[in-house]
């Protein structure tokens, strides 16, 4: 009888630990919610029904706002509440900016890979980060350095796909363009020549492979309710996120280390030009508050601001362009008017045209900024983000949040709202953002592509050079189709807005021969 009974515990155990687990967990997330209370956002399931979605996550999100425009999703921890209200936008992001953070959950999940970086900080770090940051950008100096940056890579990014075009291939355009703005961040941000590219540096090429999957294996983690304990075993996707940290933790640790040798040995002539250069001269000040680890935070932080986001707006850009032939070729016009189209036959017109791209030139190309900023409004670089309470509060539209309740801005779909934007917001057209010719901006409250308030995105300029200057580069010299017109083309759910394996097309050249 002993026997059986000691059998019968060590076979029960299990699964009565199992149902313990999750009768907790049920309680915990249905407990205390206000589900029934009208003051609250009405409740469209659990946090974990994302896990079912996930795959077009951000579709099920816009099905949803469609119907609410602010709605509740449950958690262990609280209410994560979602909006495509501007007003709330506006809210949280300016308004009431002091009474909102990153949130211990979005830390907890995102301080592995970004460290104590500026996306993930807030307080004091944040507004030293900030500072250093907001100098930088505004100097004339980054300005012309990272012009001449663009324009030396994109003239490498025509050669190569000449020689692609020459032969009739089919290329991953969203591939090259990763690499292409990883080598001009890596330059620009940090002054070393990656030469990813033309695929000579295997190391960068390792570190961007590691970096795309830890941004995925990261945000996997939201819809994962066993990633911590995942984690603790080091098992499944978080093995494999270890793995690629100690990768990226290899490369940029190995990159501080020689960039604090040359400027000790003063042998390095371009101080101050780059943005590392600037966070290097402040860390002598205090080097044990800003030490290796800090600085290697900081560097993760630039580059999926640098590399992922014009990288990513530029693949989309360009299939919109493919699904839109006619607006391909108004921008190709722009190019020639804007540019002259007195051009040779020959290697030298790249350089010559690249020489041409001032910054005049790229102020009179308002069709083409249209159409980047209309492709940002469909396809946002970062689909979704969000703030915590720190203290009770009312949204404008009359919800009530309580401290630690998530409020997540749905960027996504918020470019997909006919109260927003039309009846036609799910159209690509780039006429909208004109008058007269000329690009008229909105509020960053209604195209929150670049964040909105207090932290609203410094590299935005920045950013809208170097995706200009690639895509006059790009439309010059060639015109481009999809390799596969009956092939559905989707994102990867993941922080920034990636394209499902990749944008394949073909390129045409404009002429001859270049």
């Amino acid at each position: 009888m002993d026997i059986l009974f000691m059998l019968f515990i060590f076979i029960a155990a299990p699964f009565l630990l199992i149902f313990t687990s999750l009768l907790w967990l049920i309680l915990k997330i249905y407990t205390g919610k206000s589900i029934k209370n009208p003051n609250y956002a009405p409740v469209y399931g659990t946090v974990f029904h994302q896990l079912f979605y996930f795959n077009r996550l951000y579709d099920y999100q816009t099905q949803v706002a469609k119907k609410q425009r602010t709605f509740r999703l449950l958690s262990p921890e609280g209410s994560e509440f979602y909006t495509t209200d501007t007003r709330n936008i506006e809210h949280v992001l300016k308004t009431n900016f002091d009474k909102y953070s990153k949130g211990k959950r979005n830390q907890d999940i995102l301080t592995d890979l970004f460290g104590e970086g500026i996306f993930v900080v807030d307080g004091d770090k944040w507004r030293q980060q900030r500072k250093l940051a907001s100098f930088e950008f505004s100097a004339r100096i980054l300005r012309d350095f990272s012009c001449s940056v663009f324009r030396r890579n994109a003239a490498k990014l025509v050669r190569l796909i000449s020689k692609i075009a020459n032969t009739d291939r089919v290329f991953d355009m969203q591939d090259i363009l990763m690499r292409c703005t990883l080598d001009s961040i890596f330059k620009v941000g940090f002054g070393v020549e990656l030469d990813c590219l033309e695929g000579s540096s295997r190391e960068g090429t390792a570190f961007m492979k590691a970096f795309d999957e830890s941004n995925a294996l990261v945000y996997w983690r939201y819809v994962d309710p066993f990633w911590k304990l995942k984690r603790y075993f080091n098992i499944g996707s978080e093995a494999s996120l270890k793995k690629n940290i100690e990768t990226i933790d290899d490369f940029v640790s190995n990159l501080v280390r020689t960039r604090r040798k040359l400027l000790a040995e003063q042998r390095y002539q371009s101080f101050k030009e780059d943005i590392l250069s600037r966070f290097l001269a402040e860390s002598e000040k205090d080097p044990e508050k800003m030490n290796d680890k800090y600085l290697r935070d900081i560097i993760l932080n630039f580059m999926i601001a640098g590399k992922d986001t014009s990288a990513n707006t530029l693949s989309w850009f360009f299939y919109m362009l493919c699904k839109n032939p006619l607006v391909q070729e108004k921008v190709a016009q722009e190019v020639r008017e804007v540019m002259g189209s007195n051009h040779g036959d020959n290697c030298s017109e790249v350089e010559d045209f690249m020489a041409k791209i001032t910054d005049s030139a790229l102020e009179q190309m308002h069709y083409l900024h249209a159409s980047l900023t209309e492709t940002l409004r469909l396809y946002p670089a970062v689909p979704v983000d969000g703030r915590c309470a720190e203290m009770d509060d009312v949204l404008p539209d009359g919800n009530r949040m309580e401290k630690g309740d998530g409020l997540y801005y749905m960027a996504y779909a918020m470019g997909r709202m006919p109260y927003i934007w039309g009846e036609d917001a799910e159209d690509f057209r780039p006429e909208r953002w004109l008058n007269n010719g000329v690009f008229q901006p909105e509020s960053p409250f209604k195209f929150v592509a670049f964040h909105a308030g207090p932290r609203i995105c410094l590299g935005k300029d920045f950013a809208y050079r170097q995706m200009k200057i690639v895509s006059m580069a790009l439309l010059r010299f060639f015109r481009f189709k999809l390799a596969d017109d009956s092939r559905k083309v989707t994102y990867k759910t993941m922080f920034t807005l990636h394209i499902q394996d990749g944008l394949h097309l073909c390129a045409i050249p404009r002429r001859t021969s270049l």
